[in-house]
């Protein structure tokens, strides 16, 4: 037979190739020069005889999986493929590889009559390196370290093979790994959680003790703790199973709307024709860990699809889930380090917070002592051979929580505290051992590099006998001419260019580690006296952060009302006495922002132009909005912020019917001619009316100009929902000319006289006969505010108007007694730069309907008033003494409809715990009418979304009361209706969560 009759003969050929600019037939992609290209001949339309479709490999064999069983595909290399004996061996062992994987998981049989036929053929063929394709596959004893058989990667090993156990001990088998997380992700209570993993570290999966390793287990347990970095993304993991999995990608996509991307790859990898998940697990915790440190080293997508490849065929569709949760550094078990550590020692966690060096952590809990069990030594000696800081390794960092008043920063700090200016930078953690250095930034991830890397010259000429140390700090950019700090967002290796006179200063505010001395347990005294002796200052580049020592309340208002005027973002009050506790919030952090219930803080009211999907729990559902203002000059919409929080549950759930959206899945092309938005700020929804929509106001920690949204780049930095701004319509809305000018004004609208004292600053004593100063006033109202009467009803705090801290003009007096009593008309009065509400159609509009815009607890009545002044409701059987107004309405008379948009609680179906006292029970039921809540029945239980508790902690024998409780409501104590109450708006529930030995819920509340 002559050559050409055997290429006509013939049905695929194989080749190199040479120039690189064929494309594949099948992805369209060219096909790579000097890589291996294989052709399947089809009749040329064009001419006699055949030409040849060129495919990459791999998707020749996605094509095979597509077609009928009758179609013809490869049996013989030798035989079907022209140009098989021109290859080298090891390009014919992955053509070799690519056969038999498909013969094993094609979704058809082999026609009748080819497979002996084939079969004897491939004797002949060139046998894959470590496993003879003729040959039957032997019963070969697995290594449990590597599972491997003679390939890198285990792929090419037969089915009986494959369907063998992972070997005698099933204690690093991954379905145990995974049995595991299932048991922990059912149980609510942290101390039910931490049983299981001893149980199994402990006892082993036979009972007869644990033969696996625990290092192991915990490193993959605890996936976020010490990250791997894969560079895939949800919406990339779905393009690479698309395609390893021949699945549409948009209806993947689609799918994962509902927020997990490992549910929705366990969903098409079931439905595959291609590749068919295993009957049983077989794979082991060391061969998961293995193929996810290889996955790190890979780049391309042709070669993350390989690698999936090699692993994909031998898993489960449970297993393959539980993988992509691994690379998504979330197994869904609700459990961090805190519950996993704790399994394994005591002090585990504590040493963990101290060195985020997990390994190190585990090998040293683990030495001497059975997992999971107390140390026999005692606790002193115990911790302290095991909770130690390692240099080089990034320590935990020390936060604070939200100072919210004067009065609460003397009583957190009683011994006096240090009163620090809070640099708005980026917070950096640096370590130095002889001429090395390392960077951690807050969240324990290295700094990059542009940032810090000129600190290694003068670091040694800040601390000239400093060898080793470990320093907290700040970065920021200096102006080298002013010496003041550049805004927030200035040390991006682009924004570093528009600033040629500035540069990177390091602002040193604690040392934690010096010459081999530990300072975590000196106190903050100490400690400052160390760097004050040590440090020798380099300006604009080592800098020691401002403190002032403060003992006196008046002192530390006069800081903070120079730091704000300063345009500063606060302050950091920290005891004096206190040591350095790796991951507390035992310090304070004051921005004018938490300062008086949020009075002075930046805000606007904004109309939501969009909305984008939520993940986890809020999967599948509008989570996240987009809002924005009206450009009045160009007639369009224009981006402000992107805003997250201060809706509950059970308005977000309103929010999704009430909410008139499109859906466009951030499609550029989709974006209406109304709205103007860069591409990272094109939603997944938009609004199909944006002068239908509603207005919220939008409240956050200043006005910043990033440049990312189109309101002149002006957004608001910190942003949350505080108010849905029922009386207002797009019309009333903030405009982008009003927004321009509070971003000019935003420094100057600080009312600094809620601080300092009036006149020359001097504060008048008590006693002396005359009036008190405003900041007399203001501590003596902190005080009042702060205290917990028995009954919230008596505790009389108006709320303030929009964009307008609380005024005389508003309350009319203060009587002696702290009730505030209501007299005459009131009116809102606009911020500086803010238009006032006065056009003649917003007057008629108010005119035709009267909504509630204050409220107050007045005479022990709570009673909701109109913007002109008026009572418009109460609360029947609570009503003034002195009569009610003819206009008044009771809210029992209220539809559902009506309730929500009227009360503090719209609404919302909350339950009461067991433990409340027979006449507190009376008093807060009473109190739940008042603010509008619907207080459920026994048999509605599985409605709450909040439940209400007696005290602030609660054992985890009480868990079974609340099985019958959704898993996503709120468990607040009784504290949450008094804020709600006082704050005349519903409070956010993770400041008032119970303390929880146990985990009751799935909210994102701070329980532990």
């Amino acid at each position: 037979m002559s050559d050409e009759e055997k290429e006509e003969e013939q049905p695929f050929a194989v080749e190199t190739a040479k120039t690189g600019r064929a494309k594949c037939k099948k992805c369209k992609c060219p096909i790579e020069k000097d890589t291996v290209r294989i052709a399947k001949l089809m009749a040329n339309p064009f001419s006699e005889g055949k030409m040849k479709a060129w495919h990459h490999v791999t998707c020749l064999f996605e094509v095979f999986a597509k077609q009928r069983a009758t179609t013809k595909r490869i049996d013989d290399p030798e035989v079907d493929i022209n140009g098989w004996t021109d290859l080298c061996d090891e390009d014919k062992r992955t053509i070799l590889l690519k056969i038999e994987e498909f013969e094993n998981s094609a979704p058809f049989k082999t026609p009748k009559g080819k497979t002996e036929d084939s079969q004897k053929k491939r004797k002949t063929s060139t046998p894959v390196k470590g496993t003879s394709i003729d040959e039957k596959p032997k019963k070969v004893k697995r290594d449990r370290s590597t599972s491997k058989e003679g390939s890198s990667d285990g792929s090419h090993r037969s089915k009986k093979v494959r369907d063998e156990p992972p070997g005698p001990s099933r204690d690093d088998s991954f379905e145990e790994f995974q049995r595991v997380c299932k048991d922990v992700a059912k149980l609510d209570a942290y101390t039910d959680k931490t049983a299981v993993v001893r149980r199994m570290l402990t006892n082993g999966s036979d009972g007869a003790g644990f033969k696996g390793d625990a290092i192991l287990w915990c490193r993959l347990l605890l996936p976020g703790a010490v990250k791997r970095v894969y560079n895939l993304q949800s919406k990339q993991l779905v393009k690479l199973f698309s395609r390893l999995l021949l699945q549409d990608e948009d209806e993947m996509l689609e799918h994962l709307e509902k927020g997990d991307v490992a549910e929705t790859i366990r969903v098409f990898f079931e439905k595959s024709v291609v590749v068919q998940p295993a009957r049983k697990s077989v794979l082991t915790v060391q061969e998961v860990d293995q193929f996810l440190e290889d996955l790190t080293c890979l780049t391309k997508e042709d070669e993350q699809i390989l690698h999936f490849r090699s692993i994909v065929s031998r898993c489960t569709s449970d297993d393959l889930r539980m993988i992509v949760r691994l690379i998504k550094h979330d197994l869904r078990i609700n459990a961090g380090p805190k519950n996993i550590l704790a399994a394994v020692d005591n002090d585990a966690y504590k040493a963990f917070q101290t060195s985020r060096d997990l390994v190190t952590v585990l090998e040293r809990c683990l030495q001497g002592s059975k997992i999971g069990k107390p140390s026999s030594s005692s606790a002193g000696s115990s911790s302290g051979n095991k909770v130690s800081l390692s240099l080089m390794t990034p320590v935990l960092p020390m936060l604070a929580e939200a100072c919210k008043s004067v009065e609460m920063a003397m009583k957190k700090c009683p011994n006096g505290m240090l009163s620090e200016v809070k640099y708005d930078g980026e917070r950096v953690q640096v370590h130095k051992r002889g001429g090395e250095f390392r960077y951690f930034s807050r969240s324990l991830k290295p700094v990059l590099a542009h940032k810090v890397n000129h600190f290694k010259e003068y670091i040694p000429k800040a601390f000239p006998d400093g060898d080793d140390l470990i320093l907290d700090s700040e970065i920021l950019m200096i102006d080298t001419k002013t010496g003041q700090p550049l805004p927030f967002g200035s040390l991006g290796i682009h924004k570093k260019s528009e600033f040629k006179n500035a540069n990177v200063c390091l602002f040193v505010f604690d040392c934690i580690y010096y010459n081999g001395d530990v300072l975590l347990h000196k106190t903050m005294t100490e400690r400052r006296e160390i760097l004050q002796k040590r440090m020798t200052e380099i300006p604009n580049r080592i800098m020691l952060s401002e403190v002032q020592i403060v003992h006196d309340p008046r002192d530390l208002a006069e800081m903070i009302g120079k730091v704000l005027k300063m345009g500063l973002e606060g302050l950091v009050l920290k005891d004096i006495s206190s040591k350095y506790e790796p991951g507390k919030r035992h310090w304070l952090k004051v921005k004018k922002d938490y300062l008086f219930g949020g009075a002075m803080a930046d805000n606007a009211d904004l109309v939501v132009l969009g909305a984008w999907y939520g993940t986890g729990n809020k999967g599948g559902m509008m989570s996240v909005f987009l809002m924005g203002c009206y450009d009045e000059e160009h007639r369009q919409w224009v981006t402000v912020s992107k805003v997250h929080t201060g809706h509950d549950d059970a308005t977000m759930t309103m929010l999704q019917d009430e909410l008139d959206m499109i859906k466009i899945g951030k499609d550029p092309s989709k974006v209406p001619p109304w709205l103007r938005a860069n591409k990272p700020m094109i939603p997944d929804f938009v609004a199909r009316d944006p002068k239908k929509q509603p207005v919220w106001e939008i409240t956050g920690a200043e006005f910043t100009n990033q440049g990312v949204h189109t309101a002149d780049g002006i957004s608001i930095r910190f942003p949350r929902v505080t108010r849905i701004r029922d009386d207002k319509d797009w019309s009333m809305a903030t405009t982008l000319n009003e927004l321009r000018d509070l971003f000019k004004k935003s420094s100057d609208s600080i009312d600094l006289s809620l601080l300092l004292p009036s006149g020359s600053g001097d504060v008048k004593k008590e006693g002396d006969g005359s009036k008190p100063g405003k900041l007399d006033a203001y501590l003596t109202a902190e005080k009042r505010i702060d205290e917990k009467p028995e009954s919230p009803m008596k505790r009389n705090k108006t709320p303030r108007a929009s964009n307008t801290p609380t005024s005389s003009k508003q309350i009319n007096e203060v009587d002696r007694s702290g009730n505030t009593t209501w007299n005459g008309k009131m009116k809102e009065e606009p911020r500086d730069g803010v238009k006032a509400d006065t056009s003649s159609r917003e007057q008629e509009v108010e005119e035709e309907v009267e909504r509630p815009k204050y409220y107050a607890f007045v005479n022990g009545d709570y009673i909701e008033y109109s913007g002109a002044g008026a009572p418009l409701n109460w609360v029947e059987g609570r009503k003034p003494t002195d009569g009610l107004p003819t206009d008044a309405k009771p809210l029992s008379s209220l539809g559902d409809n009506e309730l929500k948009s009227r009360t503090i609680l719209k609404g919302a179906p909350v339950l009461l715990a067991s433990g409340f006292r027979k006449t507190k029970r009376k008093h807060i039921r009473r109190l739940l009418k008042t603010l509008g809540a619907r207080l459920l029945r026994d048999q509605e239980r599985s409605m709450a979304t909040h439940v209400i508790h007696p005290c602030k902690e609660i054992s985890s024998s009480a868990v079974h009361e609340y099985e019958d409780v959704s898993r996503t409501a709120r468990h607040v104590s009784v504290e949450w209706l008094e804020a709600s109450a006082s704050a005349s708006r519903i409070q956010g529930t993770e400041e008032h969560a119970v303390e929880l030995t146990g985990d009751y819920c799935v909210c994102p509340c701070r329980h532990r």
